[in-house]
């Protein structure tokens, strides 16, 4: 593999990555390497005007990739025929279903997206300038080869049930070499974060992330009748040892869980108890007695045994780990930024025959809105939780102000419900936020 400026990619001890899933390879049949999970998940595209650059699919095809290298852009009949009847097998029937049935229309989509991400890689990979060669390939085969099967025989029953030959297989290793190196390639272009970012972010979260708490180790006994209680309370200021502690808690107190251990609860962080205990603990100095302390469980007797103080780990014991994070982070941004861009492009790019188009197709017509949000949302009166209803463009969603910090960098997106023209034009009065986006 010979990608841009020399560079050869290393692979992890967990196994080449996939920019296709995110991550290390992790399937129990070959067959499960399905390309294009990322994309899907992120694919949120407004319909295309119609018209606009709309080539003819050639005859006997079923969609056509422009731009792509050596003329390897169309998709045959034949191909998507193929490709139908494995996906058929993978989802477990033994036989194409007729077109017209609603699983026919299911298969079909996804028979044409394993093609389209075939197509859209190898553009993809041609002109970032990331090749495999032949060996490469080999050596991941076998790899997952070793992985997956644990005999010969199990691997050719795979191999009949999915339908698929060793020129498939060694097709679908081919892509994933390629999208772990494009993955690789991208990440390794996220810029670091500089000494300012790191310490932003310590002070954003010293006080949740790197601060450990006061904590107190208490002797409590707890009774609903005051009475015996305050017989709880005399006994014990008389005689605060261990000893009588374990004698008068497991004679008064009705906190099963510590009745048998004197009463001792270890560790407990400021505000774990009850008000007005909890105050009360946590003023009160070690080694003395105090009581009586009404709640809603009873009345309470207690003694501080023991006092750890509130902690702050510095900068200097966790800059790398905030580093490291921030550098996950910043390269996880860069890989859904060539994500939002590679759908768009390639979308761009491909034209769908008839009753072959699908949303992934340059020529596809449909609504004007994600197909994730609910009908509900665009009604002219939504019915639907403004929380549910997403902005039309993804990537576009803006951060409710005052949301954006160092833990946050994205912030908390703001809801943005379409409204139907008409209530937009009659909104007089200021609203909360940003205004609402309007449906075209």
């Amino acid at each position: 593999m010979s990608p841009n400026q020399g560079r050869k990619p290393t692979s992890g001890s967990g196994g080449r990555g996939s920019f296709m899933s995110g991550g290390p390879v992790s399937v129990r049949r070959l067959g499960l390497l399905v390309f294009g999970v990322a994309f899907l998940l992120l694919f949120v595209i407004v319909a295309i005007a119609e018209g606009i650059g709309d080539p003819s699919v050639p005859d006997g095809d079923v969609a056509l990739v422009e731009q792509v290298p050596d003329e390897g852009g169309g998709i045959t009949k034949a191909q998507f025929d193929r490709a139908l009847v494995q996906t058929a097998a993978q989802s477990g029937q033994k036989k194409v279903p007729k077109p017209g049935d609603e699983q026919y229309d299911e298969l079909k989509e996804a028979a044409l997206s394993a093609l389209l991400d075939i197509v859209w890689l190898r553009g993809q990979a041609a002109e970032m300038g990331v090749f495999t060669s032949e060996g490469e390939v080999e050596e991941e085969f076998k790899k997952l080869k070793e992985e997956n099967f644990k005999t010969p025989a199990e691997y050719k029953r795979f191999l009949k049930e999915s339908k698929f030959t060793q020129e498939d297989v060694n097709e679908r290793v081919e892509l994933q070499v390629l999208s772990g190196d494009i993955q690789e390639l991208i990440t390794e272009r996220a810029p670091e974060p500089s000494q300012d970012e790191v310490e932003n972010y310590y002070e954003a979260a010293k006080g949740s992330q790197f601060t450990q708490p006061a904590t107190r180790d208490v002797r409590l006994v707890v009774n609903k009748k005051e009475a015996k209680a305050n017989e709880a309370l005399a006994a014990l200021q008389k005689d605060d040892s261990p000893a009588n502690w374990k004698k008068i808690a497991k004679k008064f107190s009705e906190d099963d869980a510590t009745k048998d251990k004197g009463g001792l609860q270890k560790g407990l962080a400021e505000g774990g108890l009850e008000e007005p205990l909890n105050e009360e603990v946590f003023n009160t100095p070690e080694g003395r007695v105090e009581g009586l302390v009404k709640t809603d469980r009873g009345f309470y007797v207690f003694e501080v045994v023991n006092s750890t103080p509130e902690s702050v780990q510095e900068l200097s014991a966790v800059e790398s780990q905030i580093k490291s994070q921030l550098e996950q982070q910043a390269q996880q941004d860069a890989f859904s930024e060539f994500l939002a861009g590679y759908t768009g492009k390639w979308t761009s790019r491909t034209f769908c025959a008839s009753g072959y188009t699908t949303e992934r197709c340059a020529n596809f017509e449909g609504e004007a809105h994600p197909a994730s949000a609910p009908p509900g949302c665009y009604e002219a009166d939504p019915k639907e939780p403004v929380e549910a209803c997403p902005a039309p463009v993804f990537q576009l969603i803006p951060a409710m102000p005052g949301t954006v910090t160092p833990l946050e960098p994205r912030g908390t997106p703001l809801a943005q419900r379409p409204r139907p023209v008409e209530t937009a034009a009659a909104a007089t009065t200021p609203t909360e936020g940003l205004p609402l986006p309007t449906t075209p």
